[in-house]
């Protein structure tokens, strides 16, 4: 995990499926873990969903909202 990957979190929408459009970092807990149990698609896009998922599972979203504020700031 890097500072950048945190970043992508909140900056890149998920581009397909029932959620599409929405950020990674707003995606919800089961949808994540549905993926977790069924497969992370292959390139970035997986790499961030399973990042998302480690931070969601762990109860560690709150390290996101810096990211978040500065965006909007």
């Amino acid at each position: 995990m890097s500072p950048e990957d945190l970043e992508r979190l909140v900056t890149v929408a998920m581009p397909f499926g029932k959620y599409k459009g929405r950020l990674i970092a707003d995606l919800p807990g089961n949808y994540l873990n549905w993926f977790a149990r069924e497969g992370f698609p292959a390139g970035e896009i997986g790499r961030l969903l399973a990042l998302m998922q480690e931070i969601d599972h762990n109860g560690l979203k709150p390290i996101l909202e810096p990211l978040r504020q500065r965006r909007a700031g």
